[in-house]
This record gives C-alpha cells, sequence and structure tokens, in this order.
C-alpha cells in the first residue's frame, strides 16, 4: 500500500537542550523580513498555514503546556526549507531538537491529511479543455491531461521491511509519483517503498484507478513506462521526420514534472540529500 512520509531525524530524539518556557515565540514581534529569510514564506502565508492545520495540531497532544501550533509550524517550515535541526533553528523560536523532531512530524502527519484539498486530478470537461489548451501552447503536443514522472527521495533504512525500501542502486529510498499539469501544479503525489519499480508504483497507485475509464486525452511519461491507451510514452529508435517530431514535443512537454521537482528541492532542501536522510514512519 501506499506509505504516508513524515520527516523526523530519529538520532536527534536522544538529545534535549535543557528546559524553555513553553511562551518561547511571538510571530507578532518579527519582521516580514526575518520570517521570509528563516522560514522561507512569508507571513500571510505562514498564517494561513496555522489556521488551516490548528485543529490537528490541538488534537495530537493533551499536554497542559503543549508547544502552540504556530511554533509548530515554523519549527516544520524551517526544516523543510533549510534540511536541518541545527540547534541555531531550534533556538530562533526557543525549542529543543526533540521537540522540533515531534512538531516536523507533527506538522507533516496534517498536511498529509490536508494534502487531497488542495492536490486533486479534476477530470471534469472544463478542467480537462483547459489542459489540453495549456500543454498544447507548450510544444503542440495535443489532447496531454498531465505529465508523469516518479522521483526516488533518499531516506534512512526504516526498522521494518527495510528490503523494500532498497532501490535499484542499492539505497534506501521512497518513490514519489508525481503528476503535473502545465503549469507545474502538482495533481496528484504517491509515495511507496523504493524498491518497486516505476510500473509497479503506478499500477498500485490511486492514480492507475483513476485512468482506467478516460476516454479523452492521455497522460505523458517517460520510456520507463508502458505505452497505454492512456499514456504516451517517447518512440524508441525514431527513423520518420514525424517520429522525431512527436519525439521532441514529447520531451518538452515531459520536462515540466522534472522541473517541478527540481523547484520542489529547491525550496525544501530537506529533500536535496545533502542535508541527511528522511525517516519514513506509518
Amino acid at each position: 500500500m501506499a506509505i504516508s512520509i513524515a520527516i523526523l531525524d530519529c538520532d536527534l530524539l536522544l538529545h534535549g537542550r535543557g528546559q524553555k518556557t513553553l511562551d518561547r515565540f511571538d510571530l507578532d514581534s518579527v519582521s516580514d523580513h526575518f520570517l521570509l529569510s528563516q522560514f522561507g514564506f512569508p507571513r500571510h502565508f505562514i498564517l494561513y498555514l496555522v489556521e488551516l492545520l490548528r485543529e490537528a495540531l490541538c488534537r495530537r497532544t493533551q499536554r497542559s503546556r503543549a508547544i502552540s501550533p504556530e511554533v509548530q509550524v515554523l519549527a516544520a517550515l524551517g526544516f523543510y526549507t533549510s534540511g536541518s535541526f541545527q540547534t541555531s533553528m531550534g533556538d530562533t523560536i526557543g525549542i529543543s531538537q526533540a521537540s522540533m523532531s515531534r512538531c516536523v512530524s507533527n506538522v507533516t502527519k496534517a498536511l498529509v491529511e490536508k494534502a487531497p484539498q488542495f492536490i486533486t486530478f479534476n477530470r471534469d470537461p472544463a478542467s480537462r479543455d483547459q489542459n489540453f489548451q495549456e500543454f498544447q501552447r507548450v510544444a503542440g503536443f495535443p489532447g496531454v491531461l498531465g505529465v508523469l514522472d516518479c522521483v526516488q527521495v533518499t531516506i534512512k533504512a526504516p526498522n521494518s521491511e527495510d528490503f523494500s525500501f532498497v532501490n535499484k542502486k542499492g539505497f534506501h529510498s521512497v518513490g514519489c509519483q508525481l503528476l503535473c499539469n502545465a503549469r507545474g501544479l502538482l495533481l496528484s503525489a504517491e509515495t511507496w517503498p523504493g524498491g518497486l519499480k516505476d510500473t509497479e508504483i503506478l499500477e498500485r497507485s490511486a492514480l492507475f484507478k483513476q485512468l482506467q475509464d478516460i476516454e479523452d486525452g492521455w497522460l505523458l511519461g517517460d520510456c520507463r513506462y508502458p505505452l497505454k491507451k492512456w499514456l504516451m510514452t517517447p518512440v524508441d529508435n525514431p527513423e520518420t521526420p514525424a517520429e522525431f517530431q512527436y519525439n521532441l514535443a514529447h520531451t518538452t512537454t515531459h520536462e515540466i514534472v522534472d522541473r517541478t521537482f527540481r523547484a520542489i528541492q529547491t525550496r525544501f532542501r530537506c529533500l536535496d540529500g545533502t542535508k541527511g536522510y528522511l525517516q519514513v514512519l506509518y
């Protein structure tokens, strides 16, 4: 089955940094520039995120002096955008590294619960026709509903079933299947053990079930995927001018999903692999 990802560095759960008061950070007391430079997002978005997740973050703990939703969100954003649990980040908002880890886990789980509100493969006629038009303007490829790819994100070896997360390159990872529209916005995002092939992930995904009854349009996938009535792939060993033109239009259009993931990695440095590994929790 698909797996949910929460981001933790378990080594840091073992190391606190002393007791601090829980009235530790006042969002209104800092400048917009400080929030953007430290947490990667402007004030209005941070406040929006706090309100969106407030109920979920409050119900995740029954501690009488729980960390506020505001601090939990800032801790998570600080980690997502820096990829680090360094002491300086915890000091900024006045919590220990162990608390940072718990906050990141709580916020991540709450975001996963909310994701279907924002990441949706909408197949109504109006959305379909808009996708057709926007994709055709990219490179002239007609009938495109979305561009599909699967990328590997390195993780620490899980405590159980670690063999299923070992990918073909020999390291532990999760396979992230992404579907984007012409503007690079996510229409679908699912995570699976990295030991599965891209085709296996697709066939087990919720997206696959949605695609079986498509009558108009198709997705674009690279050569790792099989050709299907709803999935167009490049022509192997093109020979005719038409085949070369088809492959060029396919490649140019499919690059959108690659650019999307690179943009996500750039914004969320926790995914770029240089700041350590992600930990998968169930």
